[in-house]
């Protein structure tokens, strides 16, 4: 089966996810790649990722993820987005804590764009929310979502939580009138457990995933082809690789096949009911 028809049949994910970076202006409790601002950049580059990008869509591939680390830290962060939306449509995860009024001036052009920015936002009290992601989290997040919107930029909160299906409902329910008034509807609105890897791993936090439980979904980072975006997670500064598919990352082809021949030897009735994805 070829590639684009393994998309085309589900056995591969649509989407291909870039690894820009891995350092970060924040150092989140149960970070899956253990990044802060002093740990090493690892970037991709803007030129692999836009190259990389235009082989994905050759290959049959149908959307591109961006994450990091926090990927708006970048400087060329809006013009790699404006160039991978021009491509196929795109989603960059981030914290929403670097919008400051010129990186608002720079993002705008993406509201002409299949672009969404998804943003990180837990809990609908500010102290509970921060205890996670740390200070002054929540406050620039309620700043910078509707400001976001207002440009006409397609947002999309996620909330990260121990037990999803613990949660009180009028806690959520709280949660999803924060959000509603920030501008962000209900269908744009990602609820997802902790993974327990990287330092939610070492913080004994969160659902374990492996091949059985994650989708197969493209992943690239400088240090090679993952089989999803939750498998190129450290803990104690060291790379994990039990989900690494190649350490070649061009051609796209390369890694592509392998990964489909990965997804193809999965046993049938594997378990993705998790909803991590």
């Amino acid at each position: 089966m070829s590639v684009a028809a393994s998309i085309a049949s589900g056995t591969l994910g649509g989407r291909v996810w870039f690894y820009s970076n891995y350092h970060c202006n924040l150092r989140c409790a149960y970070c899956l790649t253990e990044s802060a601002p002093e740990v090493s950049r690892r970037e991709l580059g803007k030129e692999e990722i836009l190259a990389r990008g235009r082989e994905a869509r050759e290959l049959g591939f149908t959307a591109f993820g961006v994450t990091g680390g926090e990927p708006f830290i970048l400087e060329y962060m809006p013009e790699l987005v404006s160039g991978l939306g021009a491509e196929l449509p795109t989603v960059v995860l981030s914290n929403g804590t670097a919008f400051n009024e010129r990186r608002l001036r720079e993002v705008e052009p993406l509201a002409d764009l299949p672009v969404h920015v998804q943003i990180s936002l837990d809990h609908p009290d500010p102290d509970e929310n921060d205890e996670m992601r740390g200070p002054e989290n929540f406050r620039k997040v309620v700043e910078a979502v509707p400001k976001l919107v207002e440009r006409g930029i397609g947002v999309r909160i996620a909330t990260t939580l121990e037990d999803p299906d613990a949660v009180d409902p009028e806690e959520r329910e709280r949660l999803c009138e924060l959000h509603r008034s920030l501008g962000v509807p209900d269908e744009d609105h990602i609820v997802r457990p902790i993974i327990n890897r990287g330092r939610a791993m070492t913080n004994e936090m969160g659902v374990l995933a492996g091949y059985e439980q994650l989708d197969p979904e493209l992943t690239l980072t400088a240090d090679g082809a993952f089989y999803s975006p939750f498998g190129p997670t450290v803990r104690g500064g060291r790379l994990d690789t039990d989900l690494l598919v190649s350490r070649t990352t061009s051609p796209l082809r390369e890694p592509a096949e392998a990964l489909l021949r990965i997804a193809e030897s999965r046993p049938p009735g594997h378990d993705t009911s998790i909803g991590i994805n």
